[in-house]
């Protein structure tokens, strides 16, 4: 048994706890980066990588079917189940041997192999009976798939985001349970790369949408694709040739199941009650927002591990965050966080920015079915819808389910960073014929609703056929 002394320990390699070590060290902590494994991050292995490259293949194959509206004739499309997976995780292993390899550029002995275990407020003790003393210590261990109790048991016909990329082929069916991010991702990628889809949700709002028409768009873009079943929630069984589901009177037997009900914080075996932080009845810590502290403690938590904002470049910045409070610590500072932004990669993609509809003064409709360059490009479909503030109409968030809205969104948060006003980006060059044209019409509701007249010499129409 060894025991070992650094400044700043953290628990956990993935995208928060490769952050913390790096701000850390660059605020002249010494640290140790501890997992069990140090097999890359979860983007890389089984999050937003992989299931990019499934949702690429079935954009691909989408557009094929789609060609014949433009004149192109490309017959019958046939997917190959074996290629696309082999391509998936041929380029999802390159992502992870990328993120691997950065553990080895660490400076020698950051890297400590084990699982960690408090043994009080700023020590721990690794499964190979090595003790660790820290200064301040970060947690960032992710978080895991949740698999409801009676999908337990019921062998590898059952998939969580953790398993499905391994699949050597593609499935002749596939039930999806849950409708958040993974859920409806992977049901619409599969469903137009010719599985035979339906996905249920105890919910009957997906992906946990704050707009009721952007919702509508959604569901309407997905039950193109494949069946849904909000509301319910099936009781699953085995049967001869798959997984038996049966809701509502109905049921029906799937090759597989994808169950994507959640991944709730891994934050079990840390054995936090020693550390002295008060938890809730989820095991949980309070942990500041703008410090990553717990209480007044030297333990601070980062990323998916704290379940407060649970994609990458959040789970970056709190890394950042950590490290350097960590490293400082007792001298905590307290960071401005990003405007809320996320994603969901559906077709159209789902995107939220800033404030919902419920806390803002003025909301305006940027209706897409008919916008000129979405009808060239076959996608007129979905909507965006702006919020501002009184009273001069600053922009202040946005839900969207249209084309383009990865972009749009990014633009939308950047200009509510910025404090921007309808009016200010109304002032700005908006090429013809673009997607971001489509938002003129929602930009000028808002000033009108603020009552900001619109410059005198500035056109407030939008182009014919646009």
């Amino acid at each position: 048994m060894s025991v070992l002394e650094c400044d700043v320990a953290i628990i956990g390699a993935g995208t928060a706890g490769l952050a913390a070590e790096r701000n850390a060290r660059r605020h002249g902590a010494h640290t140790m980066l501890i997992d069990p494994y140090f097999a890359g991050t979860v983007c890389a292995t089984v999050g937003c990588m992989p299931s990019k490259l499934l949702i690429a293949a079935a954009r691909s194959a989408e557009r094929a079917r789609q060609a014949d509206e433009f004149g192109v004739m490309v017959g019958e499309v046939q997917i190959d189940g074996p290629a696309v997976m082999e391509r998936l995780r041929y380029h999802r292993d390159r992502f992870a041997r990328a993120t691997r390899k950065s553990f080895a550029d660490l400076p020698d002995g950051t890297c400590i192999e084990g699982r960690a275990t408090f043994t009080g407020p700023s020590t721990l003790s690794l499964d190979n009976g090595d003790q660790i003393e820290a200064k301040a210590i970060v947690i960032a261990t992710g978080s895991a798939p949740s698999v409801p109790e009676p999908y337990q048991g019921l062998g590898d016909r059952v998939l969580t985001n953790q398993t499905i990329f391994e699949l050597e082929d593609l499935p002749e069916s596939l039930a999806v349970i849950g409708g958040g991010v993974i859920g409806v991702e992977l049901a619409q990628a599969m469903a137009r790369l010719g599985v035979r889809v339906r996905l249920f949700d105890a919910d009957t709002r997906l992906a946990q949408v704050r707009h009721d028409g952007v919702h509508d768009a959604l569901k309407s873009a997905l039950m193109e694709d494949l069946d849904l079943h909000l509301g319910v929630t099936p009781s699953p069984e085995e049967a001869d040739e798959g997984i038996r589901l049966s809701w509502n009177n109905q049921s029906e037997v799937f090759d597989r199941v994808l169950v994507a009900t959640g991944r709730p914080p891994s934050m079990d075996g840390l054995n936090l009650e020693v550390t002295g932080l008060t938890l809730d009845d989820q095991g949980m810590p309070k942990i500041n927002p703008d410090t990553m502290q717990c209480e007044h403690s030297a333990i601070f938590v980062a990323g998916d591990a704290n379940a407060a904002r649970p994609v990458l470049h959040e789970a970056s910045d709190e890394g950042g965050i950590a490290g350097l409070n960590a490293a400082a610590h007792p001298a905590v500072i307290e960071s401005a966080r990003s405007v809320v932004l996320t994603m969901t990669f559906t077709e159209p993609a789902l995107v939220s920015v800033g404030t919902g509809p419920n806390d803002v003064d003025f909301s305006a409709v940027a209706d897409y079915s008919s916008q000129g360059r979405a009808t060239v490009e076959g996608e007129n479909q979905g909507l965006a819808v702006l919020y501002a503030s009184a009273p001069d109409g600053c922009l202040v968030g946005a839900d969207l389910c249209c084309p383009g809205a990865e972009h749009l969104g990014h633009l939308i948060a950047w200009a509510v960073t910025k404090e921007m006003t309808a009016h200010d980006l109304l002032s700005m060059p908006i090429y013809h014929p673009t997607l971001e044209e489509g938002l003129k019409p929602a930009l000028q509701e808002i000033c009108n609703a603020a009552e900001v007249s619109i410059r005198n010499d500035r056109d407030t129409g939008v182009p014919s056929g646009g």
